[in-house]
């Protein structure tokens, strides 16, 4: 997570920081092999986001092995790069409750 002084533009990171203050309060670790982005709404919903190719190839060259992304950009992970795509798995998200799952294996209940 960047400082709070370094510069950031929109809020794709939702997802990210809710992920994170979930894992203080859970004492639950975020598995260190996925990245993920996505805007989170007040109710939950995960809303997509922009500038994909270049979070993807950021999350390759720091190692990690899947990525965490809005169901709505599914299209945009179809125009990436073939060794992009079969270097990285791409795991779509509607919800918050499907990313504390596959970030930090933490049910909501129903």
């Amino acid at each position: 997570m960047p400082s709070g002084a370094t510069p950031k533009d929109g809020p794709s990171a939702g997802i990210t920081i809710a992920s994170a203050i979930l894992s203080q309060l859970t004492g639950k670790e975020v598995y260190c092999n996925i990245a993920m982005t996505g805007e989170i709404t007040l109710t939950g919903r995960v809303l997509p986001i922009g500038g994909l190719k270049e979070k993807a190839l950021a999350g390759l060259r720091a190692g990690v092995d899947t990525i965490i992304l809005p169901y709505d950009n599914q299209n945009d992970v179809a125009e990436l790069p073939t060794k992009l795509k079969n270097s990285i798995k791409f795991n779509f998200v509607k919800d918050a409750k499907e990313v504390f799952q596959q970030a930090i294996n933490f049910n909501i209940g129903a």
